[in-house]
């Protein structure tokens, strides 16, 4: 489909010249409005949401005239004759685009719409020379045209009339020509009738009159032409231009089938071209495939094993994780020979298989109104900054169902998991946990330990409550035994120095009632 962009370009670089008249742009038998808009993306636009813009065809043709001007005068110039100006940043590539010293334009959108060029034809005289197109010619009054038709319609009837013969005046053909020469004029008039066609003395004058109102009518059909536009659906929009479907879809097909079929061999290029019957001399062996509801044929024998020792008929029924993982060959061969490892040496390894992890737990709420929650953990306790939720969700964060600190402390990275679910926690998992930052409400410890008691749970646990120091403090706050943590809602500079009180507290409860974790 032609596009004025391109149309340009080729204009452009074959020195063609290109016509401007009545708001139109003329291409040779082609001509877009000047205000059309072009399939090029302006810079920025189209990007994080932002609509696209085109640059319009009187804009482009502009800038060719004047290239040779400086950017800012080329812009001043642009304001006072009111045209578009193109944007410093897409200049130089678009100018080498249309001057043909590149070939590929990044800011072409080819899903763009484009609108349908109205068609100019142009008459040729004998001498050579270019008459105006058909679109200029005068156009004729209906009044002119309705004479016109009458006057049509007038000969017509003038022309039956004179064709009605006077019956007086017929005489018999035998009176004056014989029967052989009457045969013969018969013959030739039948020979004659079949290649020519006739015509009458008024044909001319008839067809210039006729030219007129067949001009009238295409005039008309101009104007209703130069307002349509392409008709685009659902399914036109699917509809592919540049691809076949027997080409390229049947390979991709085919490729597929050899794939499940077993046939498939590898960096073997795709081919929708089928080999002739002529050319092929041995039919190729049949291999079976794989089906998952006809297994009795893969029983047969043992033999179809390759000499594997593979059991096709066992079972995991009734084992446990560990022992499907470390196989019945193995449990076979280390059984017998554990009564010969030494008592010392066999309690040692049954130890490091139990080995509990030391890594303390914090525990944060769940709920999004929380200052601190999964998405802005990282960099309040990581970091030492606080960045509320609204700005970690803008910048693509997403909550995860852990988080896993990294703190370094005297030159050595020390790890921290913070959790927001402690249902999840085992017995075992509930000895690690150091911290937990308190909302308010008591409904936070339900299920807890400790009867999910809160004065029970912060004498075993080391309590933060986060809070900005311009809001009220909560009342159940106030009257629990929590490390307050007050920032600022506009002083950023001032949170490492907060939120380093946080891990100074910390310490000196894991050193005083956790020594044994690694902190």
């Amino acid at each position: 489909m032609a596009d004025p962009l391109s149309f340009l370009r080729q204009y452009n670089i074959s020195k063609k010249e290109i016509i401007e008249r009545d708001n139109q742009i003329i291409f040779g038998e082609f001509s877009w409005n000047r205000n059309v808009k072009t399939n090029y993306l302006k810079y920025g636009s189209g990007k994080k949401g932002a609509p696209r813009e085109y640059y319009t065809l009187e804009c482009l043709l502009y800038l060719l005239k004047n290239i040779t001007l400086q950017h800012s005068v080329y812009v001043r110039q642009c304001a006072a004759e009111e045209i578009p100006a193109v944007n410093r940043p897409d200049r130089k590539e678009l100018l080498a685009f249309l001057n043909g010293e590149s070939n590929i334009c990044g800011s072409i959108d080819k899903s763009a719409p484009l609108e349908i060029p109205t068609q100019v034809k142009r008459s040729i005289e004998s001498d050579g020379s270019s008459v105006e197109p058909m679109s200029k010619k005068a156009r004729y009054e209906e009044t002119q045209v309705q004479n016109f038709r009458e006057q049509l319609a007038a000969r017509l009837d003038v022309n039956k009339k004179e064709a009605s013969v006077n019956i007086d005046n017929i005489k018999s053909l035998s009176e004056t020509m014989s029967v052989e020469k009457i045969a013969a004029i018969k013959a030739k008039r039948l020979a004659n009738k079949r290649t020519t066609i006739k015509r009458n003395d008024n044909d001319e004058a008839m067809g210039t009159e006729l030219r007129a109102i067949l001009d009238y009518d295409v005039d008309s059909t101009k104007d209703i032409i130069s307002r349509e536009r392409q008709w685009r659906t659902r399914t036109t929009v699917l509809q592919s231009s540049g691809k076949l479907f027997a080409k390229n879809i049947f390979a991709i097909l085919q490729g597929i089938k050899a794939r499940e079929g077993g046939n498939h061999i590898r960096n073997a290029p795709l081919s929708t071209k089928v080999q002739e019957p002529s050319k092929i001399n041995k039919p190729l062996p049949q291999i079976a495939q794989y089906n998952r509801y006809d297994q009795e044929r893969f029983n047969r024998q043992k033999e179809e094993t390759e000499g594997f020792k593979i059991d096709t008929m066992g079972t995991y029924h009734g084992m446990s994780l560990k022992s499907v993982t470390e196989g019945s060959i193995i449990q076979k061969k280390i059984q017998p020979g554990f009564k010969n490892i030494p008592v010392n040496k066999r309690i040692i390894t049954q130890n490091s298989q139990k080995r509990t992890s030391r890594t303390p737990i914090i525990i944060i709420p769940a709920a999004t109104t929380s200052l601190i929650t999964m998405i802005n953990v990282k960099d309040i306790l990581q970091d030492l900054k606080f960045l509320t939720n609204e700005e970690k969700k803008k910048q693509g964060v997403t909550r995860d169902n852990e988080v896993l600190l990294q703190r370094k402390r005297n030159n050595i990275t020390v790890p921290y998991r913070v959790i927001d679910n402690p249902q999840k926690l085992t017995p075992q998992d509930w000895s690690r946990v150091v911290a937990v930052f308190v909302m308010g409400p008591a409904w936070q410890f339900k299920g807890w330990p400790w009867d999910g008691n809160p004065v029970e749970i912060f004498s075993k646990i080391c309590a933060f409550h986060l809070r900005f120091n311009e809001m009220k403090l909560d009342n159940n706050v106030s009257k629990w035994s929590v490390t307050l943590l007050n920032l600022s809602q506009t002083k950023r500079h001032l949170d490492r120095a907060v939120l380093m009180t946080f891990w100074e507290t910390l310490d000196k409860y894991m050193l005083k009632n956790k020594p044994d974790l690694r902190f």
